[in-house]
């Protein structure tokens, strides 16, 4: 070997010695679940249902960030990328309830496009829903999630579910469900409201 070589393996080794080598997955991994999610980025995502059991789900969406925040008994137990609706479909934003729920769906507004692990949250197509996402805006007014993650997000909530979408900075998993509670009793449109219960509020 060159003595530039040997040199390099000499440098990396006292890198190792000194403890200064890059983190392991498994050292990644033991970082705190809040960390994790801050950092996501892509197609990425957190799920770790085993730190709270029990007690209602409640879904965040930070649009200026484009990622998803999950809790279960006012704790964090997963966080994704998203992609939102682009420009001239723009996501809408405020509170929202979990509508109807369909394993298998397709779009009755944009040419039949399949919507896995669908989630509706109004009556103009604006749904949670598994595809393609890059952390951009790119659908149609929809919340885009990872496959994967929707898949669980799916299993995990409730019809009549609390779901938040802002524009907001949200500089923390705690700040964010902070801010959707502090919403939690803000009028729901009639659009977002279950078809039952809107007729009868429209009903003189």
């Amino acid at each position: 070997m060159t003595r530039t070589v040997h040199a390099l393996f000499a440098a990396f080794a006292l890198l190792l010695v000194a403890g200064l080598a890059v983190p392991t997955a498994d050292a990644r991994q033991a970082a705190p679940i809040e960390t994790r999610a801050a950092a996501l980025k892509g197609s990425s995502w957190i799920w770790e249902p085993e730190r709270s059991r029990e007690g209602p789900v409640e879904v965040v969406i930070g649009l200026k960030r484009q990622i998803a925040f999950v809790y279960r008994g006012g704790k964090l137990i997963g966080a994704s990328s998203i992609s939102s609706g682009a420009r001239g479909h723009e996501s809408p934003i405020g509170r929202f309830q979990i509508l109807e729920k369909k394993r298998h769906h397709r779009s009755n507004r944009y040419d039949d496009a399949p919507m896995p692990f669908m989630q509706r949250l109004n009556w103009y197509g604006v749904a949670l829903h598994g595809g393609h996402v890059n952390g951009r805006p790119l659908s149609k007014g929809c919340i885009r999630l990872p496959m994967g993650f929707a898949e669980r997000l799916f299993g995990a909530t409730a019809m009549g579910g609390f779901v938040f979408i802002t524009e907001d900075e949200l500089p923390s998993p705690a700040a964010a469900l902070e801010l959707a509670r502090a919403h939690a009793d803000a009028p729901i449109p009639a659009d977002r409201m279950p078809r039952n219960a809107a007729a009868a509020t429209a009903a003189p």
